[in-house]
């Protein structure tokens, strides 16, 4: 039995025989031999020191990236992850009825930003700015961010044709890397481009009819003016335009020098007069309310009325003061058709209000057959601001001057020739003459190419009743010496026409002038209005005789639009 103190640290003898027997294979280079000795305490600490700040520096970059950093990282890493650019979708052009560019894009590199949009550029030719209209376009901040990714359409066509112009923009995706290199770039969507618009009107016809008018109203001072040309078959117009007008491109490019001086000059630039201006329509309504007359069979086209120079109404409770309205010339005795060619006040009071034993049409059929004709009604055109004007009526003078001002027969006389309250637009009066023209068809005025034509209504009266005011106003182009139209007899178109003047202002001191038709006359195809705006009382060159040059015009440069079809 082995003693309790048996040292194992003793070397047994066959172990000392064992390890001489290997001897002569001992290699030393192979570390055979040697003694191993336990790793030293003071190794060990300094490994357990070194793991353990190696981890804390893991711990305390950790802590930095995910907390006290960890937005700015973030940041970083959304930055540099995906960068989302816009593709712009470019805009459809504007175009006239013969495929002529009015408004088109044209490429514009932006210094602020990555991605491109197109700029809007518009044609040179006068007088299309208000039926175009303008865009703005899309903006970025400085560091080309984009915080309006649109076009924004402000006015015209531009605005109310949106929808077919603008296209949808696309986008695209960039990748990059923590070092700001791009690894790839994919486009996620599309743009798809917007539609061109091609337009119902002649840029050529409409420009030139523009600097006519212009040129006329300056020659005269008028304030301003517009001029209407519709086909009278279809509704689509040919030509529309507002004098003075403004720049167009000066406002879509932010001008702000051009802008502010169309805001602020006196004759109102930005102001559509052929949509947004409502004018009295003096005299220019006769020919309208001649023919009512004949459809209520209250005359016959061949009664006379005597035109004295004044229509003397007694008044019964001061017998030395009678009411007194006025004519602008003696006329003498005149039928429907004479008194529509020299325009007889007098006898379109007899006819509207009665006189003595002559019935009259009365302010009720006289509200009536305006309405029939599209008075007081928009048009439905797709242009901004139109309004729908004013038939004075008992009702309205009432709501207008109070209860202790009731209507009097006197108003009714002044309505009749288109004074008093009467408020029209020059559209709404082309409407009215196309449909006088064409036999009672009213039709809604159009602006694009291709649309079906839209019948609003009819005027309900008999085509040979029309056929006489279209007589009268063809007599007011041929009559020597009295016919109110005179200047537009020329051999080529054949016009019928109408002048109206209209006096404004608290003394009478301004006056608007008209002047409407319809061409050819023995086949009409188009009908026109023209306005010209407050000029001094007594101007006489108005509208009419300003409006040769550009039928002469139109003779020898379009004679596509004179003949008869």
């Amino acid at each position: 039995m082995l003693s309790k103190h048996y040292n194992r640290d003793s070397i047994d003898p066959d172990e000392i025989f064992l390890d001489a027997s290997n001897l002569p294979d001992h290699d030393p280079n192979q570390f055979e031999g040697r003694v191993e000795r336990p790793v030293s305490t003071q190794a060990f600490l300094a490994l357990v020191f070194l793991f353990i700040t190696v981890a804390c520096g893991f711990a305390y970059r950790a802590y930095s990236i995910s907390v006290s950093d960890g937005e700015k990282y973030a940041e970083i890493s959304r930055n540099n992850r995906l960068d989302r650019s816009v593709l712009f979708a470019t805009r459809g052009r504007i175009l006239d009825k013969n495929e002529r560019e009015l408004a088109w894009n044209d490429l514009n590199a932006s210094s602020t930003a990555s991605t491109t949009f197109t700029l809007r550029k518009y044609t040179s030719l006068p007088g299309l700015s208000h039926v175009l209209g303008f865009v703005r376009y899309p903006k970025s901040d400085a560091k080309g961010e984009w915080w309006r990714e649109e076009y924004t359409p402000v006015s015209g066509v531009e605005y109310f044709y949106d929808s077919v112009l603008h296209g949808i923009n696309g986008s695209s995706m960039t990748e990059t890397s923590a070092s700001g290199k791009v690894v790839r770039t994919n486009i996620t969507t599309e743009p798809i481009n917007g539609t061109d618009l091609h337009l119902t009107i002649d840029a050529e016809v409409q420009s030139k009819l523009y600097e006519t008018l212009l040129h006329h109203a300056n020659e005269q001072h008028f304030v301003g003016g517009a001029g209407v040309i519709m086909d009278i078959h279809t509704g689509n117009i040919l030509a529309l335009t507002s004098i003075p007008e403004y720049s167009n491109a000066a406002f879509v490019e932010g001008n702000s020098d051009a802008i502010d001086a169309a805001h602020e000059s006196v004759r109102s630039p930005t102001l559509n007069r052929a949509v947004a201006g409502a004018y009295t329509p003096g005299s220019i309504v006769k020919p309208l309310f001649a023919a009512a007359a004949l459809e209520e069979e209250i005359i016959s086209p061949e009664k006379q009325i005597y035109s004295s120079g004044a229509l003397i109404l007694p008044n019964p409770y001061n017998p030395d003061q009678p009411s007194i309205f006025k004519d602008w010339r003696a006329h003498g005795w005149v039928d429907m058709r004479h008194a529509i060619a020299q325009s007889s006040d007098e006898y379109f009071y007899t006819v509207g209000g009665g006189y003595k034993s002559q019935k009259g049409l009365g302010i009720n059929k006289i509200d009536e057959y305006s309405k029939r004709f599209g008075f007081a009604t928009i048009t439905g055109v797709m242009l901004g601001g139109e309004i729908p004007g004013i038939i004075p009526t008992p009702e309205w003078k009432e709501k207008v001057f109070g209860a202790n001002d009731p209507w009097r027969i006197g108003n009714t006389y002044h309505t009749a020739i288109g004074q008093f309250g009467f408020q029209v637009t020059p559209l709404q009066v082309v409407r009215a003459i196309a449909a006088l023209a064409n036999g009672g068809t009213l039709y809604e005025p159009h602006l694009i190419k291709g649309e079906r034509p839209t019948v609003q209504g009819t005027v309900g009266i008999t085509e040979s009743h029309l056929q006489v005011a279209r007589e009268g106003m063809r007599l007011a182009v041929t009559l020597p010496d009295y016919g109110t139209a005179r200047s537009l007899n020329m051999p080529e178109p054949h016009i019928a026409a109408k002048t109206g003047t209209a006096q404004t202002g608290t003394h009478n001191q301004w006056m608007n002038s008209w002047v409407v038709g319809f061409w050819p006359y023995e086949k009409p195809r188009y009908a026109f209005a023209i306005m010209l705006e407050k000029a001094p009382a007594g101007t006489l060159s108005g509208a009419a005789p300003g409006m040769k040059p550009f039928f002469e015009w139109l003779v020898a440069y379009k004679p596509e639009y004179i003949a008869s079809e």
